[in-house]
């Protein structure tokens, strides 16, 4: 998820609300790493989860529903949202995750 977040950050770096789909190489990336990071949310353990509930685990799971079942019901603001403001907080909790290790 970790390597996921980063990569979808490094996807969206230059560009803003209204160019990130402006090339479609770029938003499919963003859109396969949300896929990813979802993928990985929902084959973690609910007892991983529920010692953790600072992570979204169900929004994140649920963004990559929308993703790979409802592509046309992407909301490009909160798809945006996300990236700017919502996966920089998840980057960091997961660090402190992986750091209490």
């Amino acid at each position: 998820m970790l390597c996921s977040a980063r990569k979808l950050i490094s996807h969206a770096q230059g560009a803003t609300r209204e160019t990130l789909d402006a090339v479609p190489m770029r938003m499919d990336a963003v859109l396969y790493e949300i896929v990813v990071m979802g993928e990985a949310a929902r084959r973690l353990s609910q007892e991983v989860r529920a010692v953790h509930p600072e992570v979204p685990w169900r929004d994140i799971i649920g963004m990559r529903s929308v993703v790979t079942h409802g592509c046309d019901q992407i909301d490009d603001d909160e798809l945006w949202q996300d990236i700017e403001l919502d996966l920089p907080e998840l980057i960091r909790k997961i660090e402190a995750i992986l750091g209490s290790k």
